[in-house]
């Protein structure tokens, strides 16, 4: 079975067995001794009574609907859970959270929870950990939230990611001290949606070879001012061939350049920034005009604070910044990296004109701030042992008739992202066993950059000593390069790992860490 019929909803698995497993290159007995650990098993229970829990249960309701949205100028017919970004559900580590979602889409969806070490068959990925949720349907969320940070939710059926429905999710640490005035929850979006195309006619341009790809053919240039996505485009200095799509708009929590959000505060405050990268195929450079960035968490674990005048976004990160406010009004620019366009919103703490709708600060050439320069805080530091089991993914692909951009992996025609030279359907999984330390070596064959993404999981990027480094769950890999993570597999079940580029994921660029027993 196709992979995109499975998950458009044909054949959700319900009790995840042999039957529906097979589907993914997955079998309920891989062998006399090793079973596969199901989202059902016994393993995800326990482990889930094991967490930690406070004794407090946080209930919410969210519905997945269609509707107009008003970017701050155009209005766009979208899919969203009632507003864009959707609401942030506020939670502490160790909460009982329940959430009701009600699907009133055309279409079968799920919520994935971003970033969460949750247990299994809570995920949200149609087909391996539940059935989809049928259009007038509805399934009801209930987990332990165990870790504090700032992570998000989202579908994960086809590229719904690249609609509306987003939103955040914020995990508080009451252990944490309140050394700031303010917090200021930012997200970052490319939008295509109700533009004259959705991201389903995106997807099928871009399988038939017929849209506008980073920098060979210009079919969706018009999109945007100034010709976004004309030949040429689409490649930066720091990640290479920088995505697929020329975007119309990018958005600072749902809003464009010309009628942007304002964080208003006085001279001196502190404001802890809550960054989240919802896009779907860009990557963001953010800076504070006339500030510095004091980075203090990634991917919702704490890091050594460092301090840069901008910092790199991948699809699917976050991080957690420290802005000390000066006197006036400043623009927070999320300039598309690679790409001709920008986010915008206002810092203001002071009367006088706001900055231009095209403003560009200096601070974006100055010290960028990536993965490299992270350490992990003493209390996110993942333990050093041995590592019991080590998986290769190669990361590959093809954009047939493109010009090679995809880069070598991919032996299939037409747009297609593979690991290990398979697509999603042919998958082979990476087994695991519970309590092992795993090491994952991801190399990026391909010259464009993926933001890889493990459910279930956070890892340790591993130094060039080996040794284990900044904690996060997703990890640019730059065209060519490799990355090495390290991680404990003590949260049994089936997880994706995959691209968080919706694009290159839906188009082949999937694989699933599979416990067995």
């Amino acid at each position: 079975m196709a992979r995109r019929t499975l998950l458009a909803g044909g054949a959700g698995i319900v009790g995840l067995g042999a039957l529906g497993l097979s589907a993914f290159g997955l079998s309920a007995c891989g062998s006399a001794t090793s079973r596969l650990v199901t989202p059902t098993s016994s393993a995800v229970e326990a482990a889930e009574r094991a967490r930690r829990h406070t004794g407090r249960t946080v209930t919410t309701r969210l519905t997945a609907a269609p509707g107009p949205i008003d970017l701050g100028g155009p209005v766009v017919d979208t899919w969203s859970f009632g507003t864009v970004p959707g609401p942030t559900i506020r939670t502490r580590a160790g909460d009982r959270l329940v959430v009701d979602l009600t699907n009133d889409l055309p279409a079968p969806t799920t919520v994935h929870w971003h970033g969460i070490a949750l247990r299994n068959d809570m995920d949200g990925v149609p087909g391996m950990t539940q059935a989809p949720i049928a259009p007038a349907g509805s399934f009801r969320y209930d987990f332990t939230v165990p870790d504090p940070g700032t992570y998000f939710f989202h579908p994960h059926v086809g590229v719904q990611l690249d609609r509306g429905l987003y939103g955040v999710l914020v995990v508080e640490d009451p252990a944490e001290p309140g050394d700031h005035d303010q917090e200021w929850v930012v997200v970052l979006d490319d939008w295509v949606d109700g533009t004259g195309r959705t991201p389903d006619d995106v997807m099928s341009e871009l399988l038939s070879g017929s849209g506008s790809t980073s920098g060979h053919m210009g079919g969706m240039g018009g999109y945007g001012p100034g010709g976004y996505g004309t030949s040429g485009d689409m490649t930066s200095p720091l990640l290479g061939g920088a995505g697929d799509i020329a975007y119309p708009h990018y958005l600072v929590n749902g809003r464009v350049p010309v009628s942007p959000v304002t964080l208003t505060g006085r001279p001196g405050q502190r404001v802890r920034m809550r960054v989240v990268n919802a896009a779907a195929d860009t990557a963001f450079r953010l800076a504070v005009g006339g500030h510095q960035l004091s980075l203090t968490h990634a991917d919702g674990f704490p890091v050594v604070p460092v301090t840069g005048d901008a910092v790199l976004l991948g699809m699917g990160e976050r991080v957690d910044l420290v802005l000390t406010l000066g006197d006036g009004a400043f623009p927070l620019v999320a300039a598309a990296e690679g790409k001709h366009g920008h986010g915008l919103a206002v810092v203001r703490t002071a009367a006088g004109a706001a900055p231009s709708s095209t403003a560009r600060t200096t601070e974006l050439d100055g010290r960028v701030l990536t993965v490299a320069d992270l350490a992990p805080a003493t209390s996110a530091a993942l333990p050093v042992r041995r590592v019991d089991r080590t998986h290769d993914l190669d990361l590959g692909g093809s954009m047939g008739g493109m010009g090679g951009m995809g880069g070598m992996g991919g032996s299939s025609s037409g747009y297609v992202w593979t690991i290990n030279g398979r697509t999603f359907e042919h998958q082979q999984p990476l087994d695991v066993r519970q309590g092992e330390r795993v090491r994952l070596r991801l190399r990026n064959a391909t010259m464009m950059f993926h933001p890889m993404h493990v459910h279930g999981h956070t890892f340790a990027v591993v130094d060039a000593a080996g040794r284990p480094g900044a904690r996060k769950d997703t990890v640019i890999v730059a065209p060519m390069r490799s990355v090495v993570v390290d991680l404990d597999a003590t949260n049994p079940g089936q997880w994706m790992t995959h691209c968080h580029n919706a694009y290159h994921g839906e188009a082949g660029m999937m694989t699933t860490l599979s416990y067995r027993d």
